[in-house]
């Protein structure tokens, strides 16, 4: 079981562009790949998938970075299925004793489909309100494409509020359990990796119990 130490950046709340954003991220953030290519024998595609976190005490910072050889961008509404296009994915139960975990999925473009729940079948969609929280700088733009091939490196960077999710942050480690994915299930290489490694016989990333550790330092 993995574990990732998020630093506390305070001064990451007092930024406005994406490029100071990276910069900060890229000098004070912890950065690990996503590379645990879980079911090889169906998927063996495998995108070179980094992320890069931190934290300022009110939001936590997730800087996804991707080189591929496919990019698709379909969908572009809330709560759409974006897993379809070329996807990274936050999955966190922020009180370890607690079933209740929130999954965060984004295209390449910023599309947005989260929810809460205690088991895949039943989630509590995020309303457009709590959406629009959830701060979004992509490269790739805003716009919609079709699937493309050739060479591709991108980047997502979020920012979702502690508050949001139920965590208070107060100056002392906080402990979250999560993991972080990267998917494309509707493209010409469909590919399901992940940080921690994930079991079962086939994808699936709602899995809690192979959530590793995040700490929130």
């Amino acid at each position: 079981m993995k574990t990732v130490n998020v630093p506390y950046i305070p001064e990451l709340s007092t930024l406005t562009s994406a490029d100071d954003f990276l910069t900060m991220m890229d000098r004070c953030g912890t950065r690990c790949p996503i590379d645990s290519l879980n079911w090889p024998q169906l998927y063996p595609y495998e995108p070179l998938t980094t992320f890069t976190v931190a934290h300022s005490g009110k939001y936590l910072y997730i800087d996804f970075f991707v080189r591929c050889n496919y990019l698709r961008a379909e969908n572009y509404v809330n709560q759409s299925p974006v897993s379809q296009d070329s996807c990274v994915e936050f999955f966190v139960s922020p009180d370890p004793e607690d079933s209740l975990y929130w999954n965060f999925e984004f295209n390449c473009i910023g599309a947005i489909n989260a929810s809460f729940r205690r088991e895949r079948k039943n989630p509590t969609r995020l309303t457009d309100d709590q959406l629009a929280q959830v701060l979004r700088y992509a490269s790739c733009g805003q716009r919609p494409f079709r699937e493309m091939e050739g060479m591709f490196a991108w980047n997502l960077l979020v920012a979702i509020p502690l508050e949001l999710i139920g965590v208070k942050y107060e100056g002392k480690p906080v402990q979250m359990r999560g993991n972080f994915y990267k998917c494309a299930s509707a493209t010409a290489a469909p590919h399901y990796l992940s940080w921690n490694p994930v079991g079962g016989d086939k994808p699936d990333f709602h899995r809690p119990q192979d959530f590793g550790t995040i700490m929130l330092l």
